[in-house]
This record gives C-alpha cells, sequence and structure tokens, in this order.
C-alpha cells in the first residue's frame, strides 16, 4: 500500500514495506533495457521462461536483486527509477533471501 500526501494523493515512492513489490519494480526496470536483460540472464543463470515462471519465487527475486547490487550504477539507476533508495533495494534483498 503507497502511503497518501498531506494533499490527498498516493505518494509515487515504491512501497518500501513490501521487498516482493521493490523486487518486481526492479525487474521490470531491468527488463527495460535490452543490454542490462541480456546480462541479467547471462550471470544469473535464469532464462525468460524461469523469470516468467520465478516472479512469485524469493529466490528469484532476490537474483534480481543481488544483479543490481553487483553493479552500483545499476542499483542507483534503479533505484532512482522505482523512486526509491539502493539501500531498500538492499534490503529487501536480504529479507527475500531469508
Amino acid at each position: 500500500m503507497r502511503s497518501h500526501s498531506p494533499n490527498g494523493k498516493q505518494d509515487s515512492r515504491a512501497d518500501e514495506s513490501d521487498p516482493a513489490t521493490l523486487a518486481l519494480l526492479a525487474l521490470a526496470w531491468t527488463l527495460g533495457d535490452e543490454r542490462r536483460a541480456d546480462r541479467l540472464l547471462a550471470l544469473t543463470g535464469l532464462d525468460a521462461d524461469a523469470l516468467r515462471a520465478g516472479v512469485d519465487n524469493p529466490a528469484v527475486l532476490g537474483a534480481v536483486l543481488d544483479f543490481l547490487a553487483d553493479h552500483e550504477p545499476d542499483l542507483i539507476a534503479c533505484a532512482d527509477a522505482v523512486e526509491t533508495t539502493a539501500e531498500a533495494l538492499i534490503a529487501a534483498r536480504g529479507l527475500l533471501r531469508r
């Protein structure tokens, strides 16, 4: 659930309390760039079918966040794009890895 701002509009920041939501936003951002998406698949060993099947799997979502954590420029760019912080993405990764 997103918080509401004082003027009654929904806050556009990602819901930092839900690690799966953050990971899904990060996955969508990652897949939005063909080169980055190819790198994700190559480095994680996942394929498109595994990603589709794993969108509700904490291990798969954690692998996406691991991928971003291993390349700080992408981590920061993703955090900016989904309106959260790099720290929130890293925290989500930790929660998904439990």
